[in-house]
């Protein structure tokens, strides 16, 4: 098992990309806290994770606040003891919108999840992961952090945000043992579209030059796979690397 009595906090556990690297977790014997802001959906897949003889533990948490935010990293601790792994999982997407179009209230609001809720997990965090000599973050990005012709504006720079805070976390504690990377997916079967209301139609006009050119949609395990990889000491040299994993879509 290459992640035997490590101890991992993953957010939107509930469903997707979230749920597949809860359960390839746990199956690597990780213990595992599956936190979402629907609880009854991470409460399933700690379920099917116990169904199958893994460790793990359901919290209710809305990565846009920082008191959850806090309760969930603290659950980690006071359930198993420490924290090994954090996967920065939880996303939406906005609405297509091309930068005319763009509120502050829906900038705000997809910075706040996307942005804003990696670094205050990855604050959280990193103190135990000192304290103990090392520790492993994953951030789940996009290939919309890298190129800006598949999604909105917002999403787009919010991703790209993710990107370098993800590359400034790994060189500021790469000669502490912590090591932050990122996955950059493309198109993956979830249901990240039901976070967006009132598709902008020239946005989606112009995203959608780009989803022609989309070889196929990925399956969440096969993100789960690359989530595994980093998690694991296979990858003890990767640090502050963006792995794209989108089927060759951008190539």
């Amino acid at each position: 098992m290459q992640l035997k009595d490590k101890v991992a906090v993953i957010t939107g556990a509930a469903s997707g990309m979230g749920r597949a690297i809860a359960i390839r977790y746990a199956e690597e014997g990780a213990k595992v806290v599956a936190a979402d802001i629907n609880p009854e959906g991470a409460q399933d897949t700690v379920t099917a994770i116990q169904a199958a003889g893994g460790a793990a533990v359901a919290v209710l948490c809305n990565v846009a606040k920082e008191e959850d935010i806090q309760i969930m990293i603290d659950t980690a601790v006071s359930e198993y003891g420490t924290l090994d792994i954090l996967v920065n999982n939880a996303g939406i997407m906005d609405n297509m919108e091309p930068p005319a179009d763009i509120t502050d209230e829906q900038w705000e609001r997809i910075f706040a999840v996307n942005t804003t809720s990696v670094m205050r997990a990855t604050r959280k965090a990193v103190p135990i992961f000192l304290a103990k000599g090392g520790g492993v973050i994953i951030n789940i990005t996009s290939i919309g952090g890298l190129y800006g012709k598949v999604a909105g504006a917002t999403y787009t720079a919010s991703k790209h945000a993710v990107n370098g805070f993800t590359r400034g976390t790994a060189f500021m504690y790469a000669t502490q043992g912590i090591r932050c990377n990122a996955i950059a997916p493309g198109g993956v079967a979830t249901n990240i579209a039901q976070s967006m209301t009132n598709v902008n139609e020239f946005g989606a006009s112009r995203t959608g030059l780009s989803l022609n050119s989309n070889p196929r949609f990925g399956q969440s395990e096969e993100i789960a796979g690359v989530a595994l990889f980093l998690a694991s000491d296979d990858s003890s040299f990767v640090n502050g690397a963006i792995i794209v994993a989108d089927g060759g879509w951008t190539a």
